[in-house]
């Protein structure tokens, strides 16, 4: 039997496009691992392991792409090999696979230079919000020089494959039924091999976080994303049973303040103060951006570009030991309007069924405040206005006009044109934003109404442009620039607001959404959920820093607890202040969920795995310790508990 060269056939230029794919794909792993050179295991078994793990996922890859292909050149007859039909296919079909393909490559690179990892659930999201990331895009690159380098790459390509004689054997060369039929079942079967048994998470080898992020593909992980974005707690985690965790948890929020209103499988409660109070003072919050402790010089940074935070430190309660839950800003918004530990899969705030729940906006109501959301882009972007404006907030957004929901009943105001000063991809800048809810603020005094405004920044985030002459940094150089705005930003807040009639009266609370890198060697880069937290304008004798390691869901019910508020709450989070507060920080990414108390960090991981280590927080590594059941069952119960409420309907 003749031996098959496939090369020399009429599948010439399908096994180029192959070859191709699989060494510039190596290329790029190739890169990550220099680009990351001081992260990565360099030990040759490691090396050489990530490498072949990735050329692994690679062929997945590429069987996937491919499939279409030789779908075309099984059904193509061979009387109609070379014809202008089959040559107009074949070279568009290519030629254009091979433009997405070396784009894609570049996306990489820009997502890794972003987030330090291949494509994952935020790609997808990026995918659905076309308007805001191509719009980031452009502001953030040369988009003409990109497209053309790409375009370029592209021609040389196809070039290189033509000069190989690859399409003159492809229109040439005839295929009988047999062989036609053996490469489509081959074709088939590699697909369904790595449809039905092979999993992204089986990339993840190795315990340096790099080397198993570049052992995969980035187009496959994207696929893998996309299908797997919403896990639900029991199928994929360590549990227990749901008596116990539930035992758990209510331990862990009681207090002699509290009365638990049902027997069941719930955490509402009633919770009373000894001297209740009927205050109503008007609260500004704002979410900021990316704001990473790391950034002020109150933990060590040496660059001044949080000046105005700074100085608030030293006359607020300032919150120096606390950590997000999570990496993305729908995750710190779940955070602080919910007051729950990540759920795996995608953040609440993007999930359906997610109108008319307990959150922070319910206890503002309840005390009959107007509760408001700010918002510089478009809040359609991470279903932002559907969350918001179904949790009882009006809308104020750079959306289409004011619009009144039958479905989420709530009311969305348009941010004109008149009222902007500088906009980029993401939305318009904090100071206008600030000043758009400075307005709103004095239409809500004048009608002698309580507010709660959330306004949610987006200066901080690429592309990192700002108006011009607010600072001495240029706008669109660096993340550092655009820090420095944001600071500059928030001191005209508190100088606009103090010379309005509800300042005194008028609490402003200040939280990062997360921190503006998340990314590690290790499975969680603990010191990469930092951020700081401020409860301003209080009456002096409030102001203190607190050193009690604590997270993003315990902000509210420490301020309601200062207000000496009666109140019903589902919350997850405690009140800081109190001297039998038990320290811990709850964390994650869409996959991995944490519980640290103290340096001790317990990480649950899909697959039913979990892995227990000790803090350094000197080089911010992680030490494998033996486990230790109980804070293992502690850990699950946080977790299982707040999926179990939420996919049950319990937190409406």
């Amino acid at each position: 039997m003749p031996k098959l060269n496939l090369s020399n056939s009429r599948y010439a230029v399908l096994v180029h496009f192959i070859i191709w794919f699989l060494i510039l794909s190596q290329i790029l792993r190739i890169t990550f691992f220099i680009w990351q050179y001081d992260e990565v295991s360099w030990n040759i078994i490691n090396f050489i392991r990530t490498l072949l793990t990735g050329f692994f996922f690679d062929i997945g890859t590429i069987s996937f792409v491919s499939l279409a292909a030789v779908v075309y050149y099984t059904i193509m007859p061979n009387k109609w090999i070379g014809s202008y039909l089959d040559r107009i296919l074949v070279y568009f079909f290519t030629t254009l696979t091979v433009f997405i393909l070396v784009f894609t490559f570049f996306a990489e690179l820009t997502f890794w230079d972003e987030f330090k990892t291949r494509f994952n659930f935020i790609a997808v999201d990026y995918l659905i919000y076309t308007h805001e990331v191509v719009a980031n895009i452009e502001q953030s690159y040369p988009l003409p020089l990109l497209v053309g380098g790409v375009l370029l790459l592209t021609i040389a390509f196809i070039f290189i494959f033509y000069k190989r004689q690859a399409f003159t054997t492809t229109f040439t060369a005839k295929a009988s039924a047999k062989i036609r039929l053996l490469i489509l079942g081959c074709a088939i079967a590699v697909s369904l091999f790595f449809g039905f048994f092979i999993h992204n998470y089986q990339a993840e080898w190795s315990d340096n976080r790099y080397n198993s992020e570049i052992s995969k593909s980035g187009i496959y992980s994207f696929f893998a994303a996309f299908r797997n974005n919403q896990m639900k707690y029991v199928d994929f985690y360590t549990s227990i049973d749901n008596d116990e965790a539930f035992a758990i948890i209510k331990e862990k929020l009681k207090t002699p303040n509290v009365r638990y209103n049902s027997m069941g499988y719930s955490i509402h409660r009633t919770i009373t103060d000894s001297m209740p109070s009927s205050s109503r003072k008007n609260v500004v919050f704002v979410l900021v951006e990316s704001l990473s402790g790391s950034f002020l010089k109150e933990f060590g940074n040496k660059e001044n570009i949080t000046p105005f935070m700074d100085s608030l430190a030293q006359k607020s309660i300032f919150f120096n030991n606390l950590y997000a839950t999570g990496t993305r800003t729908v995750r710190g918004m779940e955070a602080v309007t919910l007051c729950i530990p990540p759920t795996p899969g995608q953040s609440i705030v993007k999930r359906p069924e997610n109108q008319n729940l307990f959150t922070v906006c319910s206890v503002f109501k309840s005390k009959s405040y107007d509760c408001n959301f700010f918002y510089g882009g478009d809040g359609y972007f991470d279903n932002m206005n559907a969350y918001f404006g179904g949790n009882g907030f009006t809308i104020y957004d750079r959306g289409r006009g004011s619009v009144l929901s039958d479905k989420i009943k709530t009311v969305r105001h348009n941010i004109n044109d008149n009222e902007v000063t500088f906009e980029n991809a993401w939305g318009i800048c904090d100071e206008d934003i600030f000043n758009k809810m400075l307005k709103t603020a004095d239409e809500q005094y004048k009608n002698n109404k309580p507010f709660f405004n959330f306004v949610m920044t987006t200066s901080n985030h690429r592309p990192y442009t700002y108006p011009e002459g607010k600072i001495d940094i240029p706008s669109g150089t660096s993340r550092e620039g655009a820090v420095k705005y944001t600071d500059f930003a928030l001191r005209e807040l508190f100088k606009k607001a103090s010379l309005k009639p509800w300042f005194k009266n008028t609490i402003f609370v200040i939280i990062a959404d997360h921190c503006a890198s998340s990314a590690g060697k290790d499975e969680i880069d603990v010191a990469n959920y930092h951020i700081p937290a401020f409860i301003a304008n209080l009456p002096e004798q409030y102001n203190q820093k607190i050193d009690k390691q604590c997270s993003q869901i315990d902000l509210w019910p420490t301020l309601f607890s200062i207000f000496r508020w009666n109140y019903e709450s589902d919350f997850f989070g405690n009140n800081v202040l109190d001297p039998k507060f038990e320290e811990r920080a709850l964390m994650g990414t869409y996959r991995k969920l944490v519980l640290m108390k103290k340096e001790k960090v317990m990480i649950l991981s899909d697959q039913k795995k979990q892995a227990f280590y000790t803090w350094n927080k000197q080089d911010n590594s992680l030490k494998s310790l033996p486990m230790n059941k109980s804070f293992l069952e502690e850990t699950i119960a946080w977790y299982q508990t707040a999926d179990y409420l939420f996919t049950n309907k319990l937190l409406k």
